[in-house]
Order: C-alpha cells, then structure tokens, then sequence
C-alpha cells in the first residue's frame, strides 16, 4: 500500500514540499525558541491570514499580499518592541489580535469563509501545485543558505545580544533579517498545516530535540529529524485513512514530544539541554 501511494505524482509534490518546509521551520524555530518568541510565529500565521482575506477580498493571488502583509508586519513589530520597549508578548499579541480581526473583518465584507479560506486555515498539501512546490524549494533553499552564511552572527546574537554588538556584530540588521525570514517560513508553510497550526510545527520539534540535544548543532539536527519525520508520516498516514493532513502531523508531533518526555522523566538520557537566551523579551 505504500508503495503504491509514493507512485502518485500529487503525493511527490506534498512530500517533497513538506520535507522542505519542515526543515525551513525547525532551523527558523529554533532561533525563535531560543530568543523566546515561540508565539512569533503563531502572531504572523494571523497577520497572514489578514493578508490572505486581503487577496481574496481585491481578488489577487493571496499567498503573494500574505508574504508581503507577513513580512511587514514581522519588522515593523520589531521596529514597534525596540522604539517603545513593549515587552516582546505583548507586541505579539497586538499582531495575532489585529491581523485576525482584518481577516474575519474582510472575510464577512466578501460574503463569508469559503472552500479557499478553509484551505489556507487548515492547510491542503495534497493539492499542492508543481509551481508551488518549486517555490516552496526555493524559499526554502534560499533561507537555508542565509542561516548556513550567518550561522555564526545569529548564534551569537541569540545567545549574547549585548556581547555581540560589542564584538561588532550588527545586530539590529540581524534581528530583523530572522524575522524577515520568519515571516517567509510562516506563509511558505501554510500550505502544510495551515495557519492554525504554524507555530505547533516551528515550535514543539524544536522543544523535543532541546531535551536531547547538548548542543546547538546537535539541537538544530534532532531538530529537522522530528520535523521531517512528523510532516511525512503525517502525509502517508492522512491519506491512507483519510485525515486531514495538517492536524495529523502536529499530532505525531506531539506524540514524540510525549514520548521524550516519558524518557526524559524517567533519567534515560543525560540530564543535559541546550541554554534558553537569558535576553528578555
């Protein structure tokens, strides 16, 4: 049966795309995790959504004014939490709250939720397209390559802000480079587990492989294993019983996160995790 299922081209495409976008989300989630912004990603998936009920709305393609809705709102929260030192859950929460209501708002005014709505609100990479899956490979590659270039700077910016602009590092270019690119990772991955259910898969791979992992190397690495292993025995087990993609990964996701912990708790692994950043937000 599976055999089978992997000669279909449409099943190509979702795990290919879904391979991508898992690694895109966990290296950009831990970076997140570890600055503690894990709800940033939950704050765009909303403020895409705003985007995507704007493209519906003046009919233009949604996934583009969601990139550019996302991305803008990434650096201009950033902007927001450095100018006028709000706290960094705060500033998220002003974006989640607005960018729904622009959404729901938008929504109503087009004559309510439809079958495209649904689409991008619990995700659809069964349908994924080969342009969209080109993409998405793209995206995923080119973000990839910029963390592989900056490894250095953002591990040390997250783990030392004040150090490392001692040291010369630009660090505010740096910050608002991640979110930048977190904003990409956010709409690039829709199309997986939907907007609901973003920032479950940038967040609890990431927070399984800290238990394990001694380091930030070996953290990131546990890291795009838990995610890649979720997002494609999600995609065979969905379709062989007919679940929604989406919600099945996040729940195999979850079940290894409660597999680690039952390990964890019971002292069969080394009682080492990577160290949150002590900056504040």
């Amino acid at each position: 049966m599976t055999f089978e299922i992997l000669s279909y081209g449409f099943m190509h495409r979702a795990l290919i795309s879904g391979i991508a976008i898992a690694l895109m989300c966990s290296v950009v989630g831990l970076f997140l995790v570890l600055r503690r912004y894990s709800l940033f990603g939950d704050a765009l998936a909303h403020a895409a959504f705003g985007g995507v009920a704007a493209g519906l709305y003046l009919g233009i393609y949604p996934i583009w004014v969601a990139f550019a809705v996302s991305i803008s709102s990434a650096l201009g929260l950033t902007k927001i939490r450095q100018k006028f030192q709000i706290s960094g859950d705060a500033t998220v929460a002003i974006l989640l709250s607005s960018g729904l209501a622009m959404g729901v708002v938008l929504i109503s005014l087009a004559g309510g939720f439809t079958v495209d709505i649904f689409s991008f609100l619990f995700g659809s990479i069964l349908l994924v397209s080969l342009e969209n899956t080109i993409l998405i490979l793209g995206l995923a590659g080119s973000i990839l390559i910029v963390i592989l270039l900056l490894y250095r700077q953002l591990v040390y910016t997250t783990f030392n802000e004040e150090q490392a602009k001692v040291s010369g590092i630009q660090v505010e270019k740096l910050n608002y480079l991640l979110v930048a690119i977190a904003g990409i990772t956010v709409v690039s991955s829709m199309q997986l587990v939907g907007i609901l259910l973003i920032s479950s898969l940038i967040v609890i791979p990431n927070v399984t492989a800290m238990m394990f992992g001694r380091g930030f190397k070996q953290t990131a690495i546990l890291s795009m294993f838990f995610a890649v292993f979720s997002v494609v025995t999600g995609i065979l087990t969905s379709y062989s019983f007919n679940i929604a993609p989406g919600g099945m990964i996040v729940l195999i996701s979850i079940a290894i996160f409660a597999v680690s912990l039952v390990i964890k708790s019971a002292g069969l692994t080394k009682n080492k995790t990577i160290i949150l950043s002590t900056k504040s937000t």
